[in-house]
């Protein structure tokens, strides 16, 4: 029997303060991010989706609404599916700005492989693998949707293709931009295939 569950990126925040917004609440999609929540909409509307799950927070549910108004369906939430916890919520951490030019901070920098300034990898993992498998038995023998955040995406695909998890949080070293869609076939309960796409690439 086979089930698809396509993990989502959810869109475009605004954020004009350029904070890291982490799992602080009121961070809502941008017009471009609700642009993007359609499109990927649109991308997935003749497929055969029969659950619909996103993070407790906004930005996911805000971006899951539009499948879900599409195909039907309730928004289920998966807790599961949240934003790691970072240390430095709500403060700018662009290169070069804020806190990271702070030599007070530097200290928590030290370990990039756990990483030291957020929730480890290790623990990251295991809860979205969780949410990944509910889903996919939810759907069994149709398809799911589950909307989360870039870090649990990129650490779920890394450990269900046998990836390694540490990584640098650089550009393009992650295979999750905004709204973009990973996708997992199983067989039963084995995993038989992955892909990636960017349905809102354009936008």
């Amino acid at each position: 029997m086979i089930t698809r569950v396509h993990v989502m990126r959810h869109g475009e925040v605004h954020n004009p303060s350029k904070v890291l917004y982490g799992r602080l609440p009121d961070y809502h999609l941008s017009d471009r991010g609700r642009e993007q929540a359609a499109a990927v909409a649109d991308w997935l509307a003749d497929r055969d989706i029969t659950h619909i799950v996103a993070s407790p927070l906004e930005r996911a549910q805000e971006t899951a609404a539009a499948t879900a108004s599409r195909h039907g369906l309730p928004i289920d939430t998966d807790a599961d599916l949240i934003e790691s916890w970072n240390i430095f919520e709500g403060q700018r951490v662009a290169p070069g700005d804020g806190a990271l030019r702070d030599p007070r901070n530097w200290p928590k920098l030290r370990n990039p492989l756990r990483p030291s300034w957020g929730e480890p990898y290790t623990e990251v993992a295991p809860r979205m693998i969780a949410a990944l498998h509910r889903a996919r038995k939810a759907a069994e023998g149709h398809e799911a949707v589950c909307v989360s955040h870039q870090l649990p995406v990129e650490t779920l695909r890394r450990a269900m293709i046998g990836k390694r998890l540490a990584h640098l949080p650089t550009k393009g070293a992650r295979m999750c931009n905004l709204a973009s869609l990973t996708s997992f076939e199983f067989d039963g309960d084995r995993l038989v295939g992955w892909g990636y796409a960017e349905p809102a690439g354009h936008l």
